[in-house]
């Protein structure tokens, strides 16, 4: 093989090179049990049928690429928001990894984030040693303002309790008292990475505020709360920063990544960039209202700012597409007394001019969807709202209410009889529904990719091209810096999904002399 310079390759095509293919072809021969090629096929074929999905849809106790990843994940991003604040995982340094690479595939940014290195000896007698070392030199190499403490699978299994332990490191002089350490359990084996943003950011608002309501008073800051869940579109927390102060309302948008998530390339590396500031944690109780944009997936934040900062906890919808942002900024109008103001609403105009001149190629064109709770039910609404129809629609750790809410949704829509919800199912089920009741698109994730090429492979007819709106998106460049939310928001997502409905006339169009009659150059 060869190792000069200027035959320097990426992957492909190296790997279609002559020496490489005979090392496959040698390695397949001599290591692999493999079947033959006639077999793989007719199996492949096999999984594409209706007698295949329905033994696939009876499988229980095996989930294959589930669309959801764990707790600690979303912990992590959401102690990123708060200003100079490090994350710290009480685990293994494997899980900490994991969580970084993810985020650093998804963000291209490093992800500031430690672990105090869980090791069979913790396992059997407990990790608080692990704790008192990590907290002691996290602090000292790091320099943060405030450590936000979860925890992995190993720490949950064997009980380690998280209050107790930062309050002996305190005791016993590994950092000071005064110190801040929220703190959430985050167990992996349970519920999502939505999961365990809504246990940290609640960890978080308990740990600052529950002891120190004294001289709190709703709406006495006459500002509103914002808490944005998990969101990885860092164009979105711009977009309410934009709404907000066009209309003048006083606000906090409580963990707020974007600066750490997205710092320039000016040759100072900053490991804390923005966030929301503790002072402005500690204000919060003192809100008009909290409103949480992403509420399917933050119950107990809910339940912690009723019962303990007495807000209404207003109900709004995620603010996506045309009337659920709407809605969104009425509801900020209502609350604050300010009026909407004509920038916003031309702005609302100019969305609905794009949805008049788009509607004819996205009317009737049928989507299979799939990803977190709130951004499913937030891309349907809009779906309807263009005229196209959602035929599959999955959230993996969404919950019975969910799925009634969206039924109700779909069956309110002429555009939405046709569709089916699906919680607690994963890519793998969404697979057979490709085959079995082709859409036109599948939208969600870099791990559809995997679907496309599996639907292609049957032949041209039968593949779903993939548009990539969600998280994570590994295989694409700089899609997170886009906004989902608001009017810009639907913009960029109305424009997503009808260039790629043009793009896939123009790929069926092109062959010349067959089929180039529908090969235009205007759309």
């Amino acid at each position: 093989m060869t190792q000069t310079v200027d035959q320097i390759k990426p992957g492909y095509p190296l790997f279609l090179d002559e020496d490489y293919q005979a090392t496959i072809t040698n390695k397949r021969e001599l290591s692999e049990e493999r079947a033959d090629q006639a077999k793989l096929d007719e199996t492949f074929e096999w999984t594409t049928t209706k007698e295949y999905q329905e033994l696939n849809f009876a499988r229980e106790a095996l989930t294959i690429n589930p669309a959801k990843a764990c707790q600690p994940l979303g912990a992590v991003l959401c102690a990123l928001g708060f200003e100079k604040t490090l994350p710290y995982v009480h685990g293994s340094q494997g899980c900490v990894a994991y969580f970084r690479t993810y985020f650093n595939r998804h963000f291209k940014e490093p992800i500031a984030c430690v672990s105090d290195s869980m090791t069979e000896d913790a396992a059997v007698f407990g990790g608080q040693k692990n704790m008192f070392d990590g907290l002691e030199n996290a602090k000292a190499l790091y320099k943060p303002e405030m450590i936000a403490v979860s925890t992995t699978c190993m720490a949950e299994v064997i009980g380690d309790d998280l209050n107790a332990f930062i309050g002996n490191a305190k005791k016993e002089g590994h950092i000071p008292a005064e110190f801040p350490t929220p703190f959430a359990h985050t167990p992996s084996f349970v519920g999502s990475h939505t999961t365990g943003w809504d246990n940290m950011f609640e960890g978080t608002m308990r740990y600052f505020t529950l002891n120190e309501m004294e001289g709190k008073a709703v709406g006495s800051n006459g500002k509103i709360n914002l808490v944005p869940g998990f969101e990885t579109y860092l164009g979105n927390f711009r977009v309410l920063h934009r709404m907000m102060q066009e209309m003048g309302v006083g606000y906090t948008l409580l963990s707020d990544p974007t600066d750490v998530l997205d710092t320039p390339a000016d040759g100072e590396y900053r490991m804390y960039d923005g966030g929301t500031k503790i002072d402005e944690i500690k204000d919060a109780p003192n809100a008009i209202d909290t409103l949480l944009l992403q509420p399917w997936q933050l119950p107990k934040t809910k339940k912690f700012i009723d019962t303990t900062w007495h807000q209404p906890v207003s109900k709004v919808d995620i603010p996506m597409g045309l009337e659920w942002t709407d809605d969104f900024l009425m509801k900020v109008s209502e609350l604050t007394g300010k009026a909407i103001p004509d920038s916003l609403a031309k702005e609302r105009g100019r969305l609905v001019d794009m949805m008049t001149d788009s509607h004819q190629w996205l009317h009737g064109k049928k989507f299979a969807l799939y990803g977190d709770a709130d951004f499913v039910m937030g891309l349907t609404k809009f779906l309807l709202e263009l005229g196209a129809e959602p035929t599959h629609v999955l959230c993996h750790h969404a919950n019975k209410r969910w799925k009634k809410a969206m039924d109700a949704m779909l069956a309110d829509s002429p555009y939405g009889q046709n569709a089916t919800v699906y919680v607690s199912k994963d890519l793998w089920h969404l697979r057979s529904l490709c085959f079995t009741d082709k859409p036109d698109f599948l939208i969600g994730n870099s791990y559809g990719k995997f679907i496309q090429r599996d639907t292609l492979k049957k032949g041209k007819a039968h593949e779903v091209p993939l548009i990539r709106i969600g998280f994570p998106i590994f295989d694409r460049h700089h899609l997170h810096r886009m906004t989902t939310m608001g009017y810009e928001g639907a913009m960029y997502i109305l424009t997503t999904l009808v260039n790629a409905v043009l793009e896939q006339l123009d790929r069926e169009t092109n062959e010349m002399g067959v089929t180039d009659f529908g090969y235009d150059l205007v759309r």
